[in-house]
């Protein structure tokens, strides 16, 4: 290859590079980025394609996939810098790069070499440049280097950061909803006996962690693969839970007692949020997108009438007034799960999740009824030490 060819080429892939780390790390958008975004799709499909065989394994092996992600994209914006450097330096090597001591080696491995030295310190080991447009080159790719290593080290405290918020989210939703992901449970403990107003705090302090999930998904989409073998902690629950939660208030609870909390800016918070955060993520991460979802069909019109049913014994057993026409209240949770129940399925799907993981209460509503919360004990969990078999429903 002609030297200035070379040269060329080393200076586009720097570019490439630092462009991508400016879109990842900088700009910071859901949807953008050039190589960051090519990457996390490969290695998801491929633990996709790995972990099929391993049964239910397969959920601990996917979720070490996020952390991979992010090391391989590390990885491949320091192997993309070296590799720029060399091929800008491999040309010249002899003439104005040289080995402090003997004969200089001219192959690629030694332009590796001294381009990786270059990257992370002024100048290049052993060996050093000899003109002045080198210098300066040696200088910019060292200051290069460091800034590059800065963002790098922040971009994975924000990663990990945000990750902590999602999953205190999901947490919190999984607990107040008794340990069911079941939005009638959360709405019988908002209001116990009725009394909403005590409970509205919490739900104005889950809209607000919403709308921060959508965020923190739309600065750092790499957070989307970051897969756990409980489905609690996952986007497709948490958004089934709180939009489940909006339809049920909009459609079950009595509109003279609890006309106030229907038409509250929590309660709207909490629908537009989580319809925000499923769109965006669908239309970014699904083929083709899903922010017009399919129309349902009627066994899934049926089956959304008995969750409905069973959402409102629910409810009455704890005290809170429903509405007095049950077929038309119906109808509107129909149509209002309409809305979203689709999207938050492929999502689902697109994380190797089943409908049943994500919503229990959905899928069989006759099996969420009163009673004592699933055998579990959180305690047994061990957060620290890696992914392992939690609570909740797990099929």
């Amino acid at each position: 290859m002609p030297g200035w060819l070379e040269q060329t080429s080393g200076f586009l892939l720097l570019a490439l590079v630092l462009l991508d780390v400016f879109l990842t790390v900088l700009y910071a958008r859901l949807g953008t980025g050039i190589l960051a975004p090519r990457i996390s799709r490969m290695v998801w499909r491929l633990f996709l394609w790995a972990s099929r065989p391993l049964g239910r394994q397969r959920r601990v092996a996917m979720s070490f996939c996020g952390p991979v992600i992010v090391g391989v994209l590390v990885v491949t914006w320091a192997l993309g810098l070296t590799l720029g450097t060399a091929l800008v330096i491999h040309p010249v090597l002899g003439t104005a790069v040289r080995a402090n001591s003997g004969p200089t080696p001219t192959d690629f491995l030694t332009a590796m070499y001294v381009g990786a030295s270059s990257v992370s310190i002024v100048g290049g080991g052993n060996f050093s440049p000899q003109t002045g447009a080198f210098k300066f080159f040696f200088l910019f790719n060292s200051l290069l280097g460091l800034s590059v290593l800065s963002l790098t080290l922040t971009y994975l405290m924000q990663i990990y950061s945000a990750l902590q918020r999602r999953n205190a989210l999901g947490l919190r939703v999984y607990l107040f909803s008794a340990q069911r992901e079941d939005a009638a449970e959360l709405i019988a403990r908002l209001g116990p006996r009725g009394q909403f107003q005590s409970g509205y705090s919490n739900l104005s302090e889950l809209s607000g962690a919403v709308a921060e999930m959508k965020e923190t998904h739309h600065f750092y989409p790499v957070l989307f693969y970051f897969r756990f073998p409980v489905t609690y902690y996952s986007v497709s629950s948490i958004s089934t839970v709180s939009l489940d939660a909006v339809s049920l208030i909009l459609s079950a609870l009595d509109e003279r007692e609890c006309g106030w909390l229907q038409e509250s800016g929590a309660v709207a918070e909490l629908w537009a949020a989580s319809r925000l955060a499923i769109t965006s993520l669908a239309a970014t991460f699904l083929s083709g997108g899903a922010a017009h979802p399919r129309p349902p069909s009627a066994e899934e019109k049926e089956r959304w009438r008995r969750r409905y049913r069973v959402a409102l014994r629910r409810l009455q057993q704890a005290g809170i007034r429903t509405v007095a026409d049950e077929q038309a209240g119906a109808r509107h949770y129909v149509a209002l799960r309409a809305e979203w129940d689709d999207v938050v399925g492929q999502l689902a799907s697109a994380l190797a999740y089943t409908r049943e993981e994500i919503d229990p209460a959905g899928t069989h509503p006759e099996r969420m009824v009163k009673g004592p919360p699933p055998t579990t004990e959180l305690a047994r969990e061990p957060f620290p030490e890696g992914p392992q078999e939690g609570p909740g429903p797990l099929h």
